[in-house]
This record gives C-alpha cells, structure tokens and sequence, in this order.
C-alpha cells in the first residue's frame, strides 16, 4: 500500500514576539522597524506570540491581523495560563505552544560534536541536534547553520547561524570571519545591520549575556 503521508517530529527556527503590556500599538511599531531592516527575511515567517505579561486576554482575531500587516504570521501562542485563554487561543486557530525546558546537560541522548570539512552552500542547511557544530571551511550568504550547542566557524561566514537553537543560553558562537546575514543564540538574533562595522570580517565571539548578544574580538 502507497503511503499516503507521514506525522515526524522536526526542528524549526520560529521568531518570538514577546508583548510586555497590553498596548499592541507599541509592539506593532518594535516588529515594524525590525521586518523594515530585511523585509525579505520576515517576508511570511511564522512567529510565536508570548502574552505570559499581558493582564488581560488579547483579541487573537485580531491580533492575527495587526501582525500579518508587517508580512509575519502568528502561527502560535505561549503563555496562555488559564483555561479560557487556552481554549480562545484554539477557537483563533492558532497552536499553544509550550517550551520546552530541557537542557543538553539533562538530555539523554548526547551527540558528538558534528564536523564539516565541506563548504556550505546557498540554499543548504546543516543541523546538529544535541550537540556542538564545527564548520572547517566557509559559509555562503543564503546558507544557514544550525545547532543546539555551540557554532566553531573557521572560514568565511557569510549565511546565518544560529546556535542554542533548542534555547541553551550557555552556546557561544566563535568566528574567523564575521560576514553574517544573521547570528542568533537561544532566539535572540542581530541581523547583519545590526553588528557593529568595527568586528566586520574580523574573528569573533558572540555570547548571551542577560538576554542580550554580547560580541568581542576572538582571541587565540
């Protein structure tokens, strides 16, 4: 018998919009200014909703409609803490997403640190579930790297790369040569408009500090 279709689980980079009060106009204008510096980027991405600070309940219709204005699609909400947000959340036709809270160090399955000698090209993407990521040569613009742990790049990074993927803060990203379109660690991105010119093609470490990218020159 043809198999008809197939229910496997994934790993996905998913956008977090955190609203830290219940004025949407003030949240609207952050996401606004964000999707403006690569409007190609935020063109029709998902993103997750996070309303574990709002003292009320959101209008989920139009919520969904206020954010589909600057090109990004709520596909989910987390923190949805009482039963009627939960059940209005489903009504909207969005998913409650809770996150996960497992670390590497409590995780079962540890995974060797994942090595590619081969250049990593546009369109490609290379993951390492549970483990580190060491990548001895360059990575193209429109590449993207990806790994639970931390990310070694030892040629030229031009694409993204994204490391604490499953929300391990403690990742760092270390880099020979700092071109990249996007650096994120545990979901906290910059895109490349946002990295300062002084550590431009310069080698780096990218670290998360209170919330926040930390970069500092790499030294040997």
């Amino acid at each position: 018998m043809t198999k008809q279709s197939e229910l496997k689980g994934s790993s996905f980079t998913l956008s977090v919009l955190h609203l830290l009060d219940d004025d949407l106009t003030s949240a609207m204008n952050m996401l606004s200014k964000k999707v403006s510096q690569a409007p190609a980027f935020f063109d029709g991405a998902p993103v997750i909703v996070d309303i574990s600070r709002l003292h009320r309940q959101p209008n989920f219709d139009v919520l969904k409609a206020t954010i589909a204005q600057s090109g990004m699609l709520v596909v989910g909400i987390t923190g949805c803490k009482q039963n009627k947000i939960r059940e209005a959340t489903k009504k909207a036709g969005l998913a409650i997403v809770v996150p996960a809270k497992q670390s590497r160090i409590n995780d079962p399955i540890q995974t060797p640190t994942k090595v590619i000698t081969t250049p990593i090209r546009s369109g490609q993407q290379v993951y390492a579930k549970n483990a580190d990521l060491v990548i001895l040569n360059h990575v193209n613009a429109g590449a993207e790297i990806i790994a639970d742990g931390s990310i070694h790049i030892y040629g030229i990074l031009r694409g993204r790369v994204i490391a604490g993927a499953s929300g391990q803060k403690e990742a760092h990203i270390f880099c020979q040569n700092l071109q990249s379109e996007l650096v994120a660690i545990a979901g906290t991105y910059w895109l490349s408009e946002t990295i300062s010119e002084e550590y431009a093609s310069r080698p780096v470490t990218i670290s998360l500090q209170n919330n926040s990218l930390n970069i500092k020159p790499l030294t040997l």
